[in-house]
């Protein structure tokens, strides 16, 4: 079975079409070498696949047929993903809601209030200088 089909049916990509862009822009490797969508997957090859700024690294167990429920799939491919690399897509994920969009305009009165508290002026308090 193909590289792209492959990961297609065992769910890594939404659309064959997405895996193949991937293959083609070098984001997949199997067995060290980068892969064109066309090479061929055996059962024990090691896949390494990037997507979602994390690193996958799977190893082919059996090759379905077509594609497979989630729940199913385990029984084709085993998952040697390293838990660091989820840790490191939180943490980036909620380094990021922390701030404002940029553009985003003026703050909210909500913001405003956040910012005072932050800060703790009151209207009587003087700014020393």
């Amino acid at each position: 079975m193909r590289i792209d089909k492959y990961l297609w049916c065992v769910r890594y990509y939404k659309t064959r079409n997405i895996a193949t862009e991937a293959c083609k822009k070098g984001h997949i490797t199997v067995n060290g070498q980068t892969v064109k969508p066309s090479r061929e997957v055996f059962p024990t090859d090691k896949i390494t696949l990037r997507k979602d700024q994390i690193v996958y690294k799977l190893t082919v167990l059996d090759v379905p047929q077509n594609r497979v429920g989630a729940k199913l799939v385990d029984i084709y491919r085993k998952d040697e993903t390293p838990a660091e690399a989820f840790e490191h897509l939180d943490m980036l994920r909620q380094t990021k809601e922390y701030y404002r969009a940029k553009g985003t305009g003026r703050p909210t009165k909500k913001d405003r209030r956040d910012i005072d508290g932050f800060l703790d002026l009151d209207d009587d308090d003087e700014i020393i200088e």
